[in-house]
């Protein structure tokens, strides 16, 4: 049986209005604590600051069971428990800023009673420990530690909490680790009780074998071009395989966002600081960066020089059902073809907001058939479904060059062409040249 205590989290981000939309769902008062006033103001008012399914009606569903705060002292007047949820951004150097955890701790009013601080937060192995001893350096050894690392993917974040693959449990103190396992009572799923080490290092790992999957097939693609072989064929044959699995066998343009990317650097950082060279989450992150840029070649092929080309970016966050740009493929597509003198336009159907402000130079447009009219290309970048309906006949005549690099693998090859268009896509076989009018500038790039 769950026990219905008051939590607090602290930070009001992504992670933290997952976690405290669910716990209060379970029936739990949430003390939700951030340092943004126009945050808080906003969440007050009703008002999400980010975009996730379902995330809105489920705070507005247990409004009155959550509260809103600037105050670190109410949280724990209320909370004997509290998840830090704070940003563990990456560092110039790849490490994990942990600077916001810090000042949690600094922030920690006197506490009387035993009181448990959870670590939500992704944090490089060894930050309980050092957790530890700052807490026990305080005299603060009657304040728990444990870790309890989040396993939400964006657009599917509120099942991914409701029902979870695992819930991981690592504590210092087992009384602790019984106190924090009994939140997720009434949810069903394996439970792993581990040193706080080990739980740190079970978030980190996890994420880093997802992007080499995704690396790997992308590299299994790319070899598919040169060879004839039609990856989507190779993906259903391999995933198929009880020892391999399906999941994040898809090609495309590499892994993004604000998890994978930041996890997979901090733990090669981690090992290169410990002593140890990961080579192979070297190549891993290598084979992401090139796999972004091979979009530009795609599009040389088939249009020759770009300058002065008209190329519409269609799907800007990092992934659908968001509107997170962080470390999204759009970010390094459109400074690119910016560079290589295109004309660069964009479109997304919720992201738009986000762009205006991370993307420069880009003609960010409110419609789709605004963003390709007169374009000699679009690519898609972000798979969604309202890309779908790409091939209709108004997109196709609205282009100056019926020309789609599908950067998803989202749309049917033979659908496509067809529709009447040149077609391209990651590890499948391309569209005959002869079918597209190509330009004397790209005629003698292909020559070459």
């Amino acid at each position: 049986m769950v026990t219905k205590e008051p939590l607090g989290v602290i930070g009001a981000g992504w992670v933290g209005l997952v976690t405290a939309a669910c716990f209060a769902d379970l029936g739990h008062d949430v003390v939700v604590r951030d340092v943004v006033p126009e945050r808080i103001e906003e969440l007050e008012a009703g008002r999400i600051p980010i975009f996730e399914p379902g995330l809105s009606d489920l705070l507005a569903a247990n409004r009155e069971r959550i509260r809103y705060t600037l105050d670190m002292g109410e949280v724990f007047d209320r909370a004997r428990i509290a998840f830090v949820s704070v940003p563990t951004p990456p560092t110039h150097s790849g490490d994990a800023d942990l600077s916001a955890v810090w000042r949690v701790l600094d922030e920690l009013p006197e506490l009387d009673e035993r009181t448990i601080v959870v670590m939500k937060s992704t944090v490089p192995v060894g930050t309980g420990a050092k957790v530890r001893h700052e807490l026990d350096a305080r005299g603060l050894a009657h304040v728990g530690y444990v870790s309890n690392p989040e396993f939400l993917a964006e657009s599917t974040a509120l099942r991914d909490f409701m029902q979870p693959d695992r819930i991981v449990v690592g504590a210092f103190d087992e009384a602790d680790g019984d106190a924090v396992a009994a939140l997720y009572g009434s949810i069903d799923a394996p439970l792993v009780r581990a040193d706080v080490a080990s739980a740190e290092m079970v978030k980190l790992a996890s994420n880093a074998f997802l992007a080499t999957k995704i690396s790997f097939i992308n590299e299994i693609a790319n070899v598919c071009e040169e060879t004839g072989a039609d990856v989507s064929v190779v993906a259903e044959g391999m995933g198929l395989d009880r020892r391999i699995g399906s999941l994040f066998l898809r090609p495309g343009i590499g892994y993004s966002g604000s998890c994978l990317p930041k996890d997979v650097t901090a733990l090669k950082q981690l090992a290169g600081n410990s002593g140890y060279h990961f080579q192979l989450l070297t190549a891993v992150i290598e084979v992401n960066e090139l796999q972004k840029r091979r979009v530009v070649g795609k599009l040389r092929k088939h249009l020759g020089s770009l300058r002065g080309k008209t190329i519409a970016l269609l799907g800007l966050a990092f992934k659908p059902n968001t509107n997170d740009m962080r470390d999204a493929p759009s970010l390094i597509l459109a400074p690119r073809l910016l560079a290589e003198g295109a004309e660069v336009r964009g479109w997304d159907p919720v992201a738009l907001d986000e762009a205006r402000r991370a993307l420069h130079g880009v003609d960010l447009r409110e419609t789709l058939l605004e963003a390709v009219k007169d374009a000699d290309a679009a690519v898609i970048v972000t798979e969604w479904d309202e890309l779908r309906g790409l091939l209709a006949p108004e997109v196709k005549g609205a282009m100056r060059m019926p020309l789609i690099v599908d950067g998803r693998n989202l749309l049917d090859p033979d659908t496509a062409r067809a529709a009447g268009f040149t077609y391209e896509s990651i590890g499948r076989a391309s569209h005959d040249l002869d079918a597209l009018p190509v330009t004397e500038a790209a005629e003698t790039e292909l020559q070459l």
